[in-house]
């Protein structure tokens, strides 16, 4: 594991007590929801981002001072200054704050500073954590009530990743990537599945597992874990938090669940299934598609009633509200026949989870999935290439793009050719556009009436959507024989 940068044990003074924060790279998802819950308890906030975009325009809005461009002076007259992870230690405001003395917290850190009396619901995992926690927020709000959250994504139907609610529970989407998840100290705590993945701070799968570990003994005493029997390191969590005293309600498939999902249908598109528990069956209805979406559900369903307090009947109702988080399976429409949707995956499970919803829905519209894939971090490329090639190998077609690096600098070696050689070798015919302009001109060649296009990935392959869906309105829907660019 890589060395601790912040104290996670640190008890975090109330938002009253911090003071004016500056926030560095205040526009990021995660940021951006700190600092509107900070905003909105009436906290003076600043910060700085690399860049404009709406997301500051909507800060600014709100009140906050944003600068663009990062540099040591932006922190003067700060009282706390708020990170994640992602920021280096040479960042210049960052290197100004630790010299000047200021109180450094994480990101995680500031939503805590913001808890009060709430009861905390925390979702981790793997997969499935941005879209659960917003059926939390649908269904609380369904019920009547007004909670506090902070999501890693805009939830449409509230318009906003962030809010702070005047509600009992505080909804947070609990980051293991950095094991900072351990700071928040649920009541009730989701665990979708535990998996290796952010291999680059954990170090192996023994690490990750650790790390969740310690989530659980982070739990209030008393507290609820629901977990995802399906998932074998979620059922070991399971075990061990039994082992520690804490109450434990599991879901999933498996028949020796405490709540098990049956008889799960795709309809148009959503999704039905019987959750039972206690021997009594419940209808549950989604009005989003997918297999991993149902088990998404039924581990919200589990907080909201035994954890909430919500009835079995207002939490099938609430999740029958919800219709989806942005960037999970988020719909750009119909264009040209096709449709054309947009996926936030970037690991290996999430993109197989992705693939099978497409491939499903294209079969049922009598297509093809046209699977669009960013691979992301260069770090999780070399570690999970055959992965990728196994999750992006039931597409119809497969379009390829270059590693969005994010924070990481190139690795010698490591390119998006470790997924498509594979892929390559087993048959297949992988488009690897050469830049947006070609992957446009591409997808528009390859998709046909029926069709689902798909892009996929936690970089900017999501401003493609919408470009090839202006492209697919001019297509006549035949399928014709295209030569697809290089592969």
């Amino acid at each position: 594991m890589s060395a601790p940068r912040f104290d996670y044990s640190l008890q975090v003074p109330s938002a009253s007590e911090l003071g004016r924060v500056h926030f560095i790279a205040i526009g990021g998802a995660g940021m951006s929801a700190v600092a509107r819950l900070m905003l909105a308890a009436g906290v003076p906030v600043s910060g700085s981002d690399a860049k404009d975009s709406d997301a500051l325009h909507a800060l600014r809005d709100a009140g906050a001072t944003v600068f663009i461009g990062q540099r040591p002076e932006q922190v003067e007259g700060a009282d706390t200054v708020v990170v994640s992870s992602a920021i280096a230690e040479s960042n210049p405001e960052l290197v100004a704050a630790r010299k000047a003395g200021l109180r450094v917290l994480h990101r995680s850190q500031g939503i805590v500073a913001l808890r009060g009396d709430r009861s905390v619901v925390a979702v981790a995992g793997a997969n499935g954590k941005t879209t659960t926690t917003s059926m939390l927020v649908v269904a609380l709000r369904a019920a009547g009530m007004d909670p506090a959250f902070a999501s890693g994504a805009e939830i449409p139907q509230e318009g906003t990743n962030a809010a702070l609610g005047s509600g009992r529970h505080l909804v947070v989407e609990a980051d293991e990537s950095d094991g900072s998840f351990v700071v928040y100290h649920p009541d009730t705590a989701i665990v979708t599945n535990v998996q290796p993945d952010h291999l680059d701070f954990h170090g192996d799968l023994a690490g990750v597992e650790a790390a969740y570990r310690a989530f659980v003994d982070s739990m209030t005493p008393g507290g609820l874990l629901v977990a995802c029997a399906d998932d074998p390191g979620a059922r070991a969590l399971a075990g061990y938090a039994r082992e520690t005293s804490r109450r434990v309600l599991t879901y999933g498939e498996s028949e020796d669940a405490d709540l098990v999902v049956q008889e799960r249908q795709e309809r148009d598109a959503g999704a039905t299934a019987r959750l039972v528990v206690d021997g009594v069956a419940h209808e549950l209805v989604l009005a989003v598609p997918g297999a991993h979406n149902v088990e998404n559900a039924a581990g919200a369903f589990g907080a909201l009633t035994a954890g909430c307090g919500l009835s079995e009947a207002q939490a099938l109702a609430g999740l029958a509200a919800f219709t989806g988080a942005a960037r999970r399976f988020e719909s750009h429409g119909e264009h040209g026949g096709v449709r054309v949707v947009d996926d936030y995956a970037h690991n290996a499970p999430k993109v197989t989870a992705a693939v099978r919803t497409g491939v499903e829905l294209a079969r049922r519209r009598g297509g093809r999935l046209v699977a669009v894939f960013q691979p992301h971090l260069y770090s999780r490329t070399r570690d999970f290439a055959e992965r990728f090639a196994e999750a992006l190998a039931p597409a119809g077609e497969v379009v390829i793009l270059d590693i969005y690096g994010a924070r990481e600098s190139p690795l010698e070696g490591v390119s998006s050719d470790l997924i498509a050689d594979p892929l390559r070798a087993a048959g297949r015919t992988i488009h690897r556009p050469a830049n947006d302009d070609e992957a446009v001109d591409l997808v528009r060649g390859l998709a046909a009436t029926g069709d689902v296009v798909m892009t996929i990935g936690a970089g900017d392959v999501t401003r493609l959507a919408p470009r090839i869906a202006e492209a697919l309105d001019g297509n006549d829907g035949d399928h014709s024989d295209h030569p697809g660019g290089s592969s």
